[in-house]
């Protein structure tokens, strides 16, 4: 089945197990993040049988279905409505409203739980957490009065929506808030943690926060880079997973389309610049599955000129091979483009 993805479960392994043993060597525990790879169990089956110390994921439905004796972690703040879900199907979740909280330990009261909480701070990203100028001790003394709640741990979150890249700097405003918690409340947090795939170039250079250990990782798993800056990490596989789509036609056409421009099928007015007679090709995957920015040919000399919500458009004119219809091509895949691929039911997904 055309388009599919093929996922290589050999490298995904060696890369977990690498991105371990650094995190390792640096004091810290891990959380391996599934929600990319929609949890797909394969994988997942990866981070149980290397015993990782926690598995975490944004969306609920994921840690309600994955099979998994590990400690599962809400990544998304949650929802009041489904609180109950959370403490049914997580040990713990990621938090910054006290209002939630709350829910939580009214459902975890119900189910005769207890629920483990990490409370997010915001130190600048601009994302979830309490603003770390804020009160937050009020928030902190709120939490640990709920009888079925566990103040687990404190965290941060950046590069995801501002881009602001981790630094001792700005991870002294985490510990100053952690810092302030134990010196005014008596208050000590089993983790810390400090971050995401953009806090590992700081591993890689050997610049250590001890307060900090713990991590949520995910792209650095599958991509194979950090997220400060994009590099890529050495011992570790970029190509973990690939995108396949197959050639559904192939014509030779002039590369400015005749008559008058109006809006496309997105409502957007194209703009197209004139390359003369082009050998076009068409693949069978389009917007409603990927978005063509974010995919990259192996072969070097496709040129990606546009989409449609079932068709990419390809310039086959200056490659080498004599593409026909029915080949396939093969692409690399970013990050958005590897959740694209993975939540569409319309790509077929192949273990090797």
């Amino acid at each position: 089945m055309y388009p599919r993805v093929t996922i290589d479960v050999k490298k995904y392994e060696e890369n977990v197990r690498y991105m371990q043993g650094l995190c390792r060597d640096n004091g810290l525990t891990m959380m391996a993040v599934t929600k990319v790879f929609c949890a797909a169990q394969p994988l997942v089956d990866v981070l149980n049988e290397l015993n990782v110390d926690f598995i975490a994921d944004s969306r609920i439905e994921n840690l309600e279905a994955m099979k998994t004796d590990q400690k599962k972690v809400l990544l998304r703040l949650p929802s009041i409505h489904e609180a109950e879900r959370v403490i049914q199907h997580t040990d713990l979740s990621l938090n910054s409203e006290i209002k939630t909280v709350e829910a939580l330990n009214e459902a975890a009261g119900r189910l005769g739980r207890c629920h483990g909480v990490i409370l997010m701070i915001d130190i600048g990203d601009l994302r979830e957490g309490v603003f770390y100028k804020e009160n937050v001790l009020n928030t902190i003394r709120e939490i640990k009065a709920l009888k079925h709640i566990d103040l687990t741990g404190i965290g941060t979150n950046l590069t995801c929506f501002g881009g602001i890249v981790p630094t001792a700097d700005t991870l002294k405003k985490l510990i100053d808030v952690i810092d302030m918690a134990k010196r005014m409340l008596k208050t000590e947090f089993e983790i810390v943690s400090g971050g995401n795939s953009s806090h590992i170039h700081l591993l890689l250079k050997g610049k250590e926060i001890p307060e900090v250990n713990n991590l949520r990782l995910g792209e650095s798993l599958i991509l194979g880079r950090e997220t400060a800056y994009g590099k890529t990490i050495d011992n570790m596989h970029q190509d973990v997973i690939t995108l396949e789509a197959d050639l559904i036609e192939i014509k030779h056409k002039p590369s400015f389309p005749e008559g008058e421009i109006g809006m496309n099928a997105f409502g957007q007015v194209p703009k197209f610049d004139d390359y003369g007679l082009m050998k076009r090709g068409i693949l069978a995957i389009g917007k409603q599955d990927v978005d063509y920015h974010e995919i990259i040919p192996y072969d070097t000399r496709i040129r990606l000129v546009g989409s449609s919500s079932d068709h990419i458009i390809v310039d086959l004119t200056n490659t080498e091979n004599d593409y026909q219809v029915g080949d396939v091509l093969k692409f690399k895949l970013s990050y958005g483009s590897l959740l694209s691929v993975m939540t569409s039911k319309y790509v077929g997904k192949r273990y090797v």
